[in-house]
């Protein structure tokens, strides 16, 4: 037999926000940006849907420390916004000298 998924049930981010004494489902987004499937943090897609993210019993536990951490250190989102903002912004035409 070949890998079993352990897996029986995922949570929402806006249920996670809920049971995280109502934390900013906006901000935990961000937060949970940073965390990848290993992290246990998923996305759930349904038929014209974009997606949800959801979180493993193991992802909300990775989730609180990476909340303390943020909640330590609140600029990293932001310094994170100003990188993405950075790379998304057009390159500025160059001139034709060589």
């Amino acid at each position: 037999m070949g890998h079993v998924n352990k897996v029986s049930h995922v949570f929402t981010l806006s249920h996670v926000a809920e049971m995280l004494d109502d934390e900013d489902e906006q901000w935990l987004f961000e937060v949970a940006e940073e965390m990848d499937t290993e992290d246990g943090q998923l996305w759930v897609v349904g038929v014209g849907e974009d997606g949800l993210m959801a979180f493993t019993d193991d992802g909300i536990e990775n989730l609180k420390e990476l909340i303390a951490i943020h909640k330590d250190t609140p600029s990293i989102i932001e310094k994170r916004r100003q990188a993405l903002a950075a790379m998304m912004k057009p390159k500025t035409e160059e001139s034709d000298e060589i």
